[in-house]
């Protein structure tokens, strides 16, 4: 049972394993992708993998499409070369289901894989010759918000940025370039239309996008590298287009549960590998049931018929209202909320952190009580019933193996938008800010995890975050089980609307915050009790 053209022809050992093979000719797909593909894909990882590759599998298995993905891989080469080589561009998909059993399917939809890279001739030409094909629809990205920066803090181009415009097209290193570099060569070569989607999972995607690649041709222009004509073909929508979309589901690294459960069935060769680029991956893909895609509908140039596959076709706004819906609701403060008291109460797991009545109730609240009645609705999906998924089902699921420690990066980047917009809509219409119960507790819970002193009052480590020293500084003289050392200092911190998107003291909360706060510092075991006298 290997995983490749030749080892998926034994169809009676892959089926005797419970694992679904493609119902379509893989070869012949393979094949007619090559000479007109439609969809091409940068940013070749897991969450592609299972989640776009198993939408193009669903398309070629019900007819509707004939065409797989060609996929990119911008970053890690190495990706191509122990992942997709190998196993003829097939991949293991297994779905991780609540109750812990697995779905487990091999997708043959990823029809060819490139290296990204100018310096290699063949992959520049054959990257070139594919953007050149009028028939192209679409190019998607999951290559992460970081693949769309170019530029550091102070506003100044990065130095492998600097050299890809100092350098030119057909020299192009950073994603950016690179899909700048052969779009430019579409406008040489047919002007054809297409639709750049990203598919990251951040907001407002497609405006991230469409600016970076503005910006990259720009710049180019400025050079003589490129034309002024180009730089209007991309800046017109009508010609190039960039939708937005709203991206959602859980893929964590390759488990060795899964790769021990595989083996034993007769799979081979099918353990993880680690890159030079340090990439943490394998020829199977593990990944939660539970997904959702919502795209912009502006594609130019046609598009496969994605809806037949679950995904949301709409508008900006809807996608902009569903993005909203769950960063700032339905699931990303819950996994916020929960992670602070995850952390200073001991836990390693998230589905562990849902067999606790106190953190349960904590984020039952700020999602049904607190969240709902200012959600905004993107009618096209229930927020309750998305919520009622996301602490059934998928926070719960014991074989998601996220750790609240990692939840916890970045917080100071996260609070504004996963409370700060409900503290907002509060506000505006009205509402009594005693209703607030859960966001208070959430945000005194991230001031004492700040203190990096956990409830047993053991010292703790506090996740990477691009404020903490500066906050930590802010809390200086404040030691936990020591409440007489509060002197004010959470005042300035609360205040300050650059974190949580308004002023917490004007908005009503910072009275109730600071005294949750002191609560919590009052000894040992005093995070849970303060917990549980407000929740309870």
């Amino acid at each position: 049972m290997k995983l490749t053209l030749d080892g998926i022809k034994n169809t009676a050992a892959w089926e005797k394993a419970g694992i679904r093979l493609p119902a379509y000719d893989v070869e012949a797909v393979a094949k007619k992708t090559k000479e007109n593909p439609v969809w091409v894909h940068f940013g070749a990882g897991n969450i592609f993998r299972i989640f776009i590759g198993g939408i193009a599998d669903k398309l070629l298995t019900s007819g509707e499409m004939d065409r797989g993905i060609t996929c990119v891989e911008t970053f890690d080469f190495d990706v191509v070369d122990k992942i997709y080589v190998p196993y003829d561009n097939l991949v293991l998909a297994v779905t991780l289901n609540a109750d812990a059993t697995t779905d487990k399917q091999v997708i043959g939809a990823l029809t060819e894989a490139i290296k990204a890279q100018s310096a290699d001739a063949a992959s520049w030409s054959r990257l070139k010759e594919i953007f050149a094909n009028p028939g192209l629809q679409m190019i998607s990205f999951t290559i992460t918000e970081k693949g769309y920066a170019l530029k550091n803090a102070a506003g100044d181009f990065f130095p492998f940025i600097q050299a890809d415009i100092d350098n030119g097209p057909e020299k192009a290193t950073s994603a950016m370039a690179v899909v700048c570099a052969l779009l430019n060569h579409r406008f040489e070569t047919c002007k054809a239309p297409l639709a750049v989607v990203s598919m990251d999972n951040c907001s407002h995607n497609g405006e991230k996008l469409r600016s970076s690649i503005l910006t990259m041709a720009q710049e180019w222009q400025k050079k003589g590298f490129v034309s002024a004509e180009f730089v209007a073909y991309i800046s017109d929508e009508a010609q190039v287009s960039f939708p937005w979309s709203m991206i959602d589901k859980i893929t964590p690294r390759p488990a060795d549960s899964v790769c021990e459960e595989l083996a034993k069935l007769g799979c081979e060769d099918i353990a993880p590998v680690i890159t030079s680029k340090r990439t943490y991956i394998a020829p199977f893909v593990n990944a939660e049931g539970p997904q959702y895609l919502v795209v912009e509908d502006r594609f130019p140039n046609g598009r496969p018929a994605l809806e037949k596959a679950g995904v949301y076709m709409t508008d900006r706004d809807t996608v902009n209202c569903t993005e909203r819906m769950k960063v700032t609701t339905c699931l990303n403060p819950l996994h916020t909320a929960m992670s602070m008291y995850g952390c200073l109460l001991g836990y390693t797991r998230i589905c562990e952190e849902m067999k606790d009545a106190d953190i349960v109730k904590l984020i039952k609240r700020l999602g049904y009580v607190e969240g709902l009645p200012v959600v905004v609705d993107p009618k096209i999906m229930s927020p309750k019933a998305f919520i009622d998924e996301v602490v059934e089902q998928r926070l719960p699921n014991p074989f998601m193996p996220d750790d609240p420690r990692r939840i916890a990066t970045d917080t100071s980047q996260k609070v504004g938008i996963r409370f700060g917009e409900t503290i907002k809509s509060y506000v505006a219409t009205g509402r009594d800010m005693n209703e607030l119960v859960s966001i208070p507790l959430a945000i005194a819970g991230w001031m004492r995890y700040l203190l990096a002193v956990d409830d047993n009052l053991e010292p703790m480590e506090v996740s990477a975050d691009p404020m903490k020293d500066e906050l930590q500084a802010q809390l200086a003289g404040i030691e936990a089980g020591k409440p007489e050392t509060y002197k004010g200092q959470l005042r300035p911190i609360l205040r300050n609307a650059n974190i949580f998107g308004s002023d917490l003291e004007k908005a009503g909360l910072a009275d109730r915050i600071e005294a949750i706060f002191v609560e919590e510092l009052a000894g040992k075991g005093a995070v849970r009790a303060t917990l549980h006298k407000y929740i309870g």
